[in-house]
């Protein structure tokens, strides 16, 4: 259209300033100038220019000033994060483990601080048992019946993220509660810690009363709980009272455990052995010694000593404070055996991290070798584009 337009207006042009004119066609010659450049504008619209590029000049500062490549890929950076957060799962589940070693050390130490009373009042109760010789005692506490109903009490933990140590100690209850039911006894239960009781309040078993107790067990909370036991039984509305804890035996290791509490065994007080643990790092790792420190000698009592009361009565009265110990002890080991179960399981939490952790940074550089490769083949592919 351009290149016909633009003669046809050269034409005009000259035709129009060759035309002789009057004053009276002043309007009109003006018409046809305003025309004129009307037409001149429409067709420099219709024109194309020339199209020019300009030259690619590559200095040697460009290669001296660019930084390293940087992955902005979506996958990459996805990658990046999950590293950084399970290196930071990593450091928390290494702290909890340090902070259960220290309560075991804690609980080691209240172990050792009961011991004396223990060993004290086991070596009065064999001495009074020796000054009885043959003779028969009638104690409520001593008395064996027939069991019609039997009250369990069940020590479980207040918290979780400590691997199997509360699911062992509830499915062995439940066992032991089928068992008795099956052959035709009555049971109620007494529980301790949240996670026990929980659970079998949900699922409607009889409860007789629950209690909670912390990860620092004192002798108020045991006597509390004995209270319940010996009023139970004394009152006779149960025959036979079972404990089921946890015993501790090392930090990798502990073993649900069940014992008749009460009625007590005189020969059971007498010659029953005790232990204590110590937590050791010698060797850079967490590790615990036992030690059996044996029966208790008994008390020798002069043959000449004459007893204020009774000593049927004497033992009447150790019996409770025997029975507080024992519980005492049991709590004190089943949180021994939780922190222990929470030291292994924070341990193998932190391990399951870190080899997530380098197989994610693996991935990681994969990606970003790839995405760096991709750029490298694209500035290839762009330059031999160029050359051709």
């Amino acid at each position: 259209i351009s290149l016909l337009l633009v003669p046809s207006l050269a034409l005009a042009f000259v035709l129009l300033f060759l035309r002789p004119y009057t004053q009276k066609d002043k309007s009109n010659y003006t018409m046809k100038v305003l025309c004129f450049a009307s037409l001149l504008a429409l067709a420099s619209a219709f024109t194309s220019q020339p199209i020019t590029k300009a030259p690619l000049v590559e200095t040697g500062d460009a290669h001296r000033t660019r930084r390293a490549t940087i992955v902005h890929d979506g996958k990459a950076n996805a990658i990046r994060d999950r590293i950084v957060t399970v290196k930071n799962t990593k450091k928390i589940t290494m702290a909890m483990k340090l902070v259960a070693a220290a309560k075991v050390r804690r609980a080691q130490d209240a172990v050792l601080a009961t011991r004396p009373f223990s060993e004290t009042l086991q070596s009065v109760f064999g001495g009074l048992i020796e000054r009885i010789g043959g003779e028969s005692i009638d104690l409520p506490l001593l008395t064996v019946r027939e069991v019609k109903k039997v009250t369990i009490c069940c020590i479980t933990g207040d918290r979780g993220l400590c691997g199997g140590y509360n699911s062992m100690m509830i499915k062995k209850t439940e066992a032991r509660f089928k068992e008795l039911e099956s052959s035709g006894v009555e049971v109620d239960m007494v529980l301790v810690g949240k996670k026990g009781i929980k659970y079998f309040q949900n699922r409607n078993y009889p409860i007789r009363k629950s209690f909670e107790c912390g990860q620092n067990p004192n002798s108020k909370e045991a006597l509390a709980i004995s209270e319940e036991l010996l009023n139970t039984f004394l009152g006779g509305e149960t025959d036979a009272i079972e404990l089921m804890y946890t015993k501790f035996l090392s930090l990798i290791a502990s073993n649900p455990s069940v014992r008749t509490l009460v009625p007590f065994s005189a020969s059971e007080i007498t010659v029953g052995h005790d232990e204590v643990f110590e937590l050791t790092s010698a060797s850079g790792d967490f590790a615990v010694e036992r030690k059996d420190l044996g029966a208790a000698e008994p008390q020798e009592f002069p043959n000449d000593m004459i007893f204020e009361q009774d000593p049927v009565q004497i033992i009447n009265s150790i019996l409770p404070l025997y029975l507080n110990g024992q519980i005492l002890r049991c709590l004190q080991e089943s949180v021994a055996s939780e922190l222990a179960a929470r030291m292994q399981s924070m341990q193998s939490a932190s391990d399951n991290a870190g080899q997530l952790a380098n197989d994610l940074s693996l991935q990681y550089n994969r990606a970003r070798q790839a995405a760096v490769t991709q750029e490298i083949l694209e500035i290839v592919s762009g330059a031999q584009a160029l050359e051709g």
